[in-house]
């Protein structure tokens, strides 16, 4: 799971995020990122009702996620604010799936240590 302080919860940092920052897309997932002054890079995740109108599986999606960022989170600068977006594609991928596609994104923008 992961914590809090990795979270991006507030309208505004999505709003900065998506206005100025710069973003990379794969076959089902999209990145924004902004650097964001702190010490820490902040997560957000966005999974429209357009994936899927049951919550059950928007949620599955938010959890998969969240658990990949959590195990390669000391891979990833620190930093920045990074926005995940997904496709309706992604319902039909499995986590390895979900992993290899974000991975791949996150080293494309250079977030990588």
């Amino acid at each position: 799971m992961l914590s809090r302080e990795y979270k991006l919860k507030k309208d505004n940092d999505f709003k900065k995020v998506f206005e100025k920052g710069k973003s990379y897309r794969d076959d089902f997932i999209k990145i924004r990122f902004l650097k964001n002054g702190l010490e820490i890079t902040r997560f957000g995740i966005v999974v429209s009702s357009k994936i899927s109108k049951k919550a059950v599986a928007r949620n599955r999606i938010k959890r998969r996620l969240e658990e990949i960022i959590h195990s390669r989170l000391d891979q990833v600068k620190s930093g920045f604010d990074i926005v995940i977006l997904f496709e309706p594609k992604v319902v039909d991928k499995n986590y390895k799936q979900i992993e290899e596609a974000f991975v791949n994104l996150v080293e494309k923008a250079k977030l990588i240590n």
